[in-house]
């Protein structure tokens, strides 16, 4: 490793563990002012409103979206354009946290007035106990740090780091006080992984209609292999006269059956279908029958309803496909 490679691999590390100290000092300083501000966000009757300017607005956005990911209706309100108009979605019902490291911003201390007037609840979080925000909110969290990781110490790098852990942490401890589920997180992020883990269906990704491999107990073996070889699922499903599930054939079948060397094509599909095939039903997490698939090494599962009849199939190349 090259010397400067070295040197800046090690800096690094120190802004890292800087950061990191600062969140540790934040933790050990943690008193009865946090658990009321989570009391507090918890009896909100309305909505939980983030205001920051710069890169505290930032962070706020982001407070913002973890809340309303985890149970918590939160938005974020510029305080430059609250000040101009949208003071209007603050209501009584409301609580507001003010993000400001010095807990002088001009932008954010000007709407302080209003919000009182508006008897919404503040939370601030800041570094100065003694700053016009915190003698105007109704629970202050000591959001202070020692020292940005700016050598200059003036961009906003630790005091922002520490904003988004206390952030966090008012957002989980939230979440654990409303029972928040990992179904109900799925439903949030329907598109994320987890979201289709915990909410997607074998009915929501199953062939159905004429998709579906069928054919009765009495078709002949060049019927079962013509409706097994045109549809791409390699394998057939076999029902009997009241259209229920009776058995399956798939290519290894037919494979077996040729290396046998014995005449079989005067043969019916009732005669060399496998009996009593692993079915799903519709409503089945697809993940669950993700596993199914892969525990018992097959390709692909018939779904069929409580009476036995099939109604769709599923495919394991689907279930991936899909990031499950």
């Amino acid at each position: 490793m090259m010397p400067k490679q070295a040197a800046t691999i090690q800096e690094g590390k120190s802004i890292l563990l800087q950061e990191a100290d600062a969140i540790r000092s934040m933790s050990e300083r943690l008193d009865e002012n946090f658990s009321r501000a989570v009391e507090l966000m918890l009896g909100c009757a309305g909505k939980i409103i983030i205001s920051g300017m710069g890169k505290s607005g930032i962070i706020g956005q982001k407070i913002a979206a973890t809340l309303s990911s985890t149970g918590t209706t939160a938005i974020f309100l510029h305080p430059a354009d609250a000040a101009h108009g949208d003071l209007g979605v603050v209501s009584e019902r409301d609580t507001v946290i003010c993000l400001s490291k010095s807990g002088m911003t001009e932008e954010l201390n000007f709407i302080l007035p209003a919000l009182r007037e508006r008897k919404a609840a503040i939370i601030a979080f800041t570094g100065n106990p003694r700053s016009y925000l915190a003698m105007n909110a109704d629970v202050v969290l000591d959001t202070g740090i020692e020292q940005e990781a700016c050598p200059y110490d003036l961009a906003p790098t630790t005091s922002t780091t520490a904003m988004l852990a206390m952030g966090d942490a008012l957002a989980i401890c939230l979440m654990k006080k409303k029972n928040f589920t990992d179904q109900e997180f799925a439903l949030t992020h329907p598109k994320g992984s987890l979201g289709k883990q915990l909410t997607m269906r074998v009915g929501d990704v199953m062939a159905t209609g004429d998709a579906l491999p069928l054919v009765n107990e009495e078709a002949t073996i060049s019927d079962l292999i013509l409706e097994m070889t045109s549809k791409r699922y390699g394998v057939s499903g076999v029902v009997d006269a009241e259209g229920r599930l009776t058995g399956i054939f798939t290519d290894g079948d037919l494979r077996r059956l040729v290396q046998t060397g014995n005449t079989f094509l005067d043969k019916k599909a009732s005669e060399v279908m496998t009996a009593n095939p692993k079915t799903v039903s519709a409503d089945l997490l697809a993940k669950q029958c993700l596993e199914i698939l892969e525990t018992w090494r097959i390709t692909q599962l018939i779904v069929c309803d409580a009476e036995k009849r099939p109604v769709g199939i599923v495919h394991i190349h689907d279930l991936v496909t899909l990031g499950l």
